[in-house]
């Protein structure tokens, strides 16, 4: 149960509401109504949420993404990215080896690997770490794209975690 504060745009005025009947129209989301709380914040999260998608495909970003709600435990993110990846392109079974941290592609297998280390070691990750990874065919606009995902993940599954944000999306298979 969310313990934080909610818009809805069908009652409320002001500029969060203002965000979710204009640019949010077509993604009322929880996470996105509870953020209007603050359009500010909101505001800045997706500038940086949009602006972070320059190097990594789609489905890159979605590896990350997926890794970092697996590894932070965030039912929010899990739930939501489990579909978005599934609109990307990957199927369950795909999804599902991402979360278990075995993708089957041996590219989503490295950028995955990276991940964990940067979240295992906050960062300080070697130079073999960084050198597998350079292997696998990622640059470093790659690292610094990976990176501005994992802040943007960092982000959510932080608020998902404080603010307890209710599920509206479908419930992910278990791992």
């Amino acid at each position: 149960m969310a313990r934080l504060a909610i818009i809805d745009s069908a009652t409320d005025q002001g500029p969060g509401a203002d965000m979710l009947n204009g640019p949010l129209k077509t993604k009322q989301i929880n996470i996105f109504k509870h953020l209007a709380v603050n359009p500010g914040v909101l505001k800045a999260f997706l500038g940086f949420s949009g602006g972070v998608k320059n190097v990594l495909t789609e489905k890159e970003h979605e590896v990350v993404a997926l890794t970092v709600a697996q590894q932070r435990d965030c039912d929010y993110c899990l739930a939501a990215h489990s579909m978005i990846a599934q609109g990307a392109g990957f199927t369950e079974d795909d999804v599902l080896s991402i979360r278990r941290g075995d993708p089957a592609d041996g590219r989503h297998q490295a950028l995955a690997n990276f991940t964990r280390r940067i979240l295992e070691t906050d960062g300080s990750v070697d130079d073999a770490d960084l050198e597998a990874f350079r292997a696998a065919g990622f640059d470093d606009a790659a690292v610094i794209e990976v990176i501005a995902e994992m802040a943007v993940m960092q982000f959510t599954t932080l608020f998902n975690h404080v603010n307890g944000t209710t599920v509206d999306f479908p419930e992910p298979a278990a791992v």
